[in-house]
């Protein structure tokens, strides 16, 4: 079974540069993940900018090379936190993650387009739930729905779930979303739910 919501691309271009990587779920504490969640982001923000050209003539350079990395960063943590904090520890499948670029950099471009993603397990109750939010997420304005999450999240004093960093990429990164449900085998029941997000920068 495949399933697709949102922006999808199924095919990247292979011939441009690229940067995949693999990572382990584990029982750790949230903490000890979140720091080197932060830690990766940090480092493919890093890879990404290595690509962007640089003019020392122009002042706004590094500014807007600080901003892209930003925002690069922050997608990628979100990313690598939704992927661990969601997986299907029973299935010891390893989260992938990876950031692509959607053209060849040039000195004269103003943006750069890329796409970052994140696959990881779920279980077949995290399938339902989640196809059921990204529903609404499509069918719902995103600032409207943002503060709804806000609201509901302080009320129930669990922002699990909620979806904000998703609408945090799309209302203030712009950011084109989609997802991928594959399911990988029925006996075990075992499923993946890949995440892209598509940012021009």
């Amino acid at each position: 079974m495949q399933k697709i919501f949102g922006d999808y691309i199924e095919k990247l271009p292979s011939e441009l540069d690229s940067l995949e990587m693999t990572f382990t779920p584990t029982k750790r504490s949230i903490r000890q993940r979140w720091s080197n969640n932060r830690l990766s982001a940090q480092f493919v923000a890093d890879y990404f900018s290595a690509f962007l050209p640089t003019d020392e003539d122009d002042r706004d350079c590094d500014r807007r090379i600080k901003e892209r990395k930003s925002a690069v960063s922050y997608v990628a943590n979100e990313l690598l936190e939704n992927a661990m904090k969601f997986s299907d520890l029973e299935c010891n499948l390893k989260v992938k993650f990876g950031i692509y670029f959607l053209q060849n950099i040039k000195k004269e471009d103003a943006e750069v387009k890329v796409v970052l993603y994140a696959t990881n397990s779920v279980t077949a109750q995290g399938v339902a739930k989640f196809q059921t939010f990204l529903t609404k997420l499509l069918a719902s304005d995103p600032e409207e729905l943002y503060v709804m999450q806000v609201e509901k999240s302080l009320e129930e004093d669990d922002s699990e779930g909620s979806g904000l960093g998703f609408l945090t990429m799309i209302n203030d990164y712009s950011g084109k979303l989609g997802w991928n449900f594959e399911t990988l085998s029925t006996e075990p029941q075992t499923y993946t739910v890949t995440t892209m997000v598509q940012l021009t920068v």
